[in-house]
């Protein structure tokens, strides 16, 4: 079935939609914003108002389209098409999938925003469609998405491969957005990282970051890369830190897995070799070496994309 496809990936901000052909080429890729009154209820109706207006755009019927695969933040029941939890928009038992159904008649696929992800880096990313892939996306949070034998993750309730909440400090661990505390994300996240150099600012640590942090009022984790990569001493034991709790963690992870590809996304992954250079010195401290050996890291390469990737392929994978 050499259909068209469509790929949805919901943020709190905006929605990106993708029109692609059956083989992954962009048709056209847009955004619209994402109306989050009256608990999102417009929502499905503004997707399908937009997906709409680009066929007409493009002179393309309905019977062009396969159907429409969506990636949503929060804790899905992907089989029933349900939002369970979405605390971003204000969904809680929400039929996404009926709702977006009923208005378009094309089937719709759904699953979680970071395995959505993860589905699109392994089509046309890094992921090179191998069978057995951890993808990690440290921006704001820590996202997470593993594929096992050629199929994500999921779970019993939607909750597998929320990676950035495996706890790592088991006392006096900064809060997490989950409602406990020590968890991946406050650490290894973009927000995690900035804090510790905040940390060590206040702290009166001899360091360049108090210089940063007078010249911008703010510290970033691309400001602790930098002046690590610079030499700045402080700035590299909190990337040493970093890259650790990280390697540990997702060593973990592969002894379940066995994964043959290890992909970094999201904004962090832009530092590159000076975090992916000791991020591998970590992972081979604490892995299995048959894992070590099967495995390989690579950067993320379709950016915020890889969401309207991975819903067009949920539909090419389900259609057949």
């Amino acid at each position: 079935m050499n259909k068209n496809l469509v790929g949805v990936d919901i943020g709190g901000t905006t929605i990106k939609i993708g029109l692609f052909k059956n083989e992954g080429e962009v048709i056209d890729k847009w955004e619209i914003p994402t109306d989050k009154t009256s608990k999102g209820d417009q929502i499905p109706i503004d997707i399908w108002k937009s997906i709409e207006q680009k066929m007409i755009d493009y002179d393309l019927d309905i019977s062009t389209i396969a159907g429409i695969g969506v990636g949503a933040p929060g804790f899905i029941d992907a089989k029933k098409g349900v939002i369970l939890i979405g605390v971003n928009i204000g969904w809680n038992d929400f039929e996404l999938g009926k709702k977006l159904s009923d208005l378009s008649s094309l089937p719709v696929y759904m699953d979680n925003d970071a395995n959505v992800a993860a589905i699109g880096e392994n089509w046309r990313g890094s992921g090179d469609l191998v069978d057995n892939l951890i993808v990690v996306t440290l921006g704001t949070g820590v996202g997470g998405g593993i594929i096992a034998n050629g199929k994500i993750v999921s779970g019993s309730n939607g909750t597998a491969g929320e990676i950035g909440h495996i706890t790592v400090e088991k006392e006096g661990g900064a809060p997490c957005n989950c409602g406990r505390s020590g968890c991946l994300e406050t650490v290894t996240s973009a927000t995690g990282i900035a804090r510790q150099a905040l940390e060590a600012v206040n702290e009166g640590k001899d360091t360049k970051l108090a210089e940063r942090y007078k010249m911008k009022n703010k510290l970033t984790a691309k400001d602790v890369f930098d002046l690590a990569n610079e030499g700045d001493l402080v700035s590299q034991e909190i990337v040493n830190h970093v890259t650790d709790v990280l390697g540990y963690s997702i060593a973990s992870v592969a002894t379940v897995i066995n994964p043959s590809k290890i992909i970094i996304g999201g904004g962090v992954s832009k530092a590159g070799e000076n975090l992916l250079r000791p991020l591998r010195r970590a992972f081979e401290q604490y892995a299995l070496p048959r894992i070590i050996e099967g495995s390989e890291f690579e950067v993320a390469t379709l950016g915020n994309d890889a969401g309207i990737y991975g819903g067009a392929y949920l539909v090419k994978q389900n259609i057949g």
